[in-house]
């Protein structure tokens, strides 16, 4: 008997009057969401324009859905056109079934075409949202808890998920929780590309090529470790002579960028610095306007006291000479007056 497991929902789904709410999709959302806002902040700090991420994203988060669904329904195909499945079923995203590898190639691609329209170098935006990636996958994961499904061998372990379903051949039980497995390591190799990116200062999509390693050296383990159904090759699940294959190229691709390529990129986005420019010389202009004003103010004022000190002594002056008539009018007088 089981002391401790980790319950699985009853449901995947709250139906919102009409509308269904779907934990799997929300998972997804959450996750995209997620990885736009720290690839924005990781691009900013590199340099860029605030927006750029997000406006890449809305080319590469629909192609990444659309490869990571072709991917899932190509390699799983007898679960959509064997005898008495419904074909319409591979359109039915929500229902769970994304397969990162045809994601991320397809994410790239959109990815591709927005960074080109906006004149940003692909590899540059790639370390930036790489982190961000990882963390949507870590939240992704929670999705197939939702839906009862990427569990690996039966296991009485505390933290052993237990399956109540019985859809697709499925046996209850409590098993280990690869998806949980898969969750948390994609959140160390967050923190490990934003480390390494900060002490080794990567470019040229060496950080990207860094996670796209560190996923798939967890994802070998973990995919060994899974009981559904999946082709194998020589024994091994094609997932994992995926991960393996996908492994070197990108661990290949980190060596040959930093002897041909060293260091990072100076510049990520043409113009970004020219905008910042432009803000300050503004600012400059308005501070030396007013700086001028202030002295335009001092100089009037100056001018004024100077002025007046004159008109001051003029004006005693005419008093004097008023003085001095008056004065020999009463002595003219005085005259006459004795002469009388």
């Amino acid at each position: 008997m089981e002391l401790a497991f980790i319950p699985s929902p009853s449901r995947g789904v709250l139906h919102l009057g009409p509308i269904p709410l779907r934990g799997y999709a929300f998972c997804i959302i959450i996750g995209v969401f997620v990885a736009v806002w720290l690839g924005n902040r990781r691009w900013i700090a590199r340099g860029g324009r605030p927006g750029t991420v997000a406006d890449i994203a809305v080319w590469a988060v629909p192609f990444g859905l659309i490869g990571g669904r072709l991917y899932h329904v190509i390699t799983d195909y007898q679960l959509y056109f064997s005898e008495g499945r419904d074909w319409v079923d591979a359109f039915k995203i929500w229902e769970g079934g994304l397969g990162i590898w045809g994601a991320i190639a397809f994410g790239a691609v959109g990815a591709w075409i927005g960074a080109r329209r906006r004149g940003v170098p692909m590899p540059a935006y790639a370390d930036a949202v790489a982190p961000g990636i990882a963390l949507a996958q870590a939240i992704g994961r929670w999705g197939n808890w939702f839906n009862q499904e990427l569990y690996g061998k039966a296991t009485d372990l505390p933290w052993a998920v237990e399956i109540t379903s019985t859809a697709d051949g499925r046996v209850p039980g409590t098993y280990h929780p690869t998806f949980l497995y898969e969750s948390l390591w994609c959140i160390g190799v967050a923190l490990l590309v934003i480390w390494a990116d900060r002490r080794f200062k990567l470019g040229h999509g060496r950080a990207f090529a860094l996670y796209v390693a560190a996923y798939c050296a967890g994802r070998f383990w973990i995919e060994y470790m899974r009981v559904d159904d999946a082709h194998h090759i020589l024994g091994l699940r094609l997932n994992n002579w995926t991960a393996l294959f996908v492994f070197l190229l990108a661990v290949l691709y980190i060596v040959l960028s930093a002897r041909m390529r060293p260091g990072r990129e100076a510049v990520v986005e043409p113009g970004a610095d020219t905008a910042a420019g432009d803000t300050g010389s503004a600012a400059d202009k308005g501070a030396k306007g007013s700086e001028n004003d202030a002295d335009d103010a001092e100089k009037t004022d100056a001018s004024g006291a100077t002025e007046d000190p004159s008109g001051a002594d003029e004006a005693d002056a005419a008093d004097d000479a008023k003085d001095a008539k008056d004065a020999e009018g009463v002595t003219n007088g005085a005259d006459s007056a004795k002469k009388g």
